[in-house]
């Protein structure tokens, strides 16, 4: 390995938040606050409470191990309080070709650490020339996560959730954290975020371990639509703007994002299928 030189400042190891750290301290800390009128602010200093300061928080995310790997799937509705602060904020994010995280909580840390864990995956696998196994990548994330312990102590939460196609196993894993950046893994399903509870309800109900990709994603586009009816921050299906939920299929072809149109259309037979039920 080829150590990194910057004026008196010898540094070998593999770890670009740790570079970070060393090299820039003042820009090492995670984004704290996100205004209100759109737009992202960094900071690296938070020096308020957060009750007095406008912060944007994603809310329903989920996945569900299938047959050939992971469905993750999220609402677009970011909230600030009782508002709709966006209606189509990306909270799935493609970390490398196996694995993607998904983000709960306020929204500017939340967004700022899936951008540094996957330049933190791909500077770790460029210095060491190796890639690092699943596992390992999980275990990072936690590291970043307990670094950010300091924020969510101020209310500035960010709850992730991590899945990925192991090829050693062969099978789609599921990550979830703790504030603290405890790891535990689920072999089934998990979701998070205020409408989460409701989402666990309905893939209780409807998950079994067969599924394949097609039920996989029906199951988590029924678990989201039902999030979104009862949840008030969770956003459902847009047709009028055709802003719909974001669902990635993780197996050993890599990540992939199910289209719009399929994902609409699924929604329209699980609208039209509810809507027999409830029609005298």
């Amino acid at each position: 390995m080829i150590p990194f030189r910057e004026g008196s400042l010898l540094w070998g190891g593999s770890s670009f938040v740790e570079l970070l750290h060393r090299v820039r301290p003042e820009n090492a800390s995670l984004p704290s606050v996100v205004p209100s009128g759109g737009g992202e602010r960094s900071s690296s200093v938070f020096s308020g409470s957060p009750a007095s300061v406008p912060v944007w928080h994603g809310t329903t995310v989920l996945a569900l191990t299938i047959r050939s790997g992971v469905v993750m799937a999220a609402d677009r509705q970011a909230s600030e309080g009782y508002q709709v602060a966006d209606r189509a904020i990306q909270k799935i994010f493609p970390v490398d070709r196996s694995s993607a995280v998904a983000i709960a909580g306020a929204a500017g840390p939340a967004i700022e650490m899936a951008r540094l864990f996957r330049v933190e995956i791909e500077h770790y696998e460029k210095l060491e020339g190796v890639a690092l196994s699943l596992l390992g990548k999980a275990n990072k994330l936690g590291q970043m996560v307990r670094d950010h312990l300091p924020l969510a102590l101020q209310g500035l939460l960010v709850v992730p959730l991590y899945a990925g196609y192991d090829s050693r196993t062969g099978a789609g894993r599921i990550f979830k954290y703790d504030a603290a950046g405890g790891r535990y893994e689920e072999e089934t399903f998990h979701s998070n975020g205020s409408g989460g509870l409701f989402a666990r309800n309905v893939l209780k109900m409807l998950y079994h371990p067969e599924m394949d990709e097609t039920e996989g994603v029906s199951t988590a586009l029924r678990a989201l639509y039902e999030a979104a009816d009862d949840d008030l921050a969770t956003g459902g299906a847009d047709f009028v703007r055709g802003i719909f939920p974001l669902v990635h299929v993780i197996d050993r072809d890599g990540v992939r994002e199910v289209p719009v149109t399929d994902v609409s259309r699924v929604l329209e037979e699980i609208g039209d299928r509810l809507k027999r039920r409830v029609t005298p």
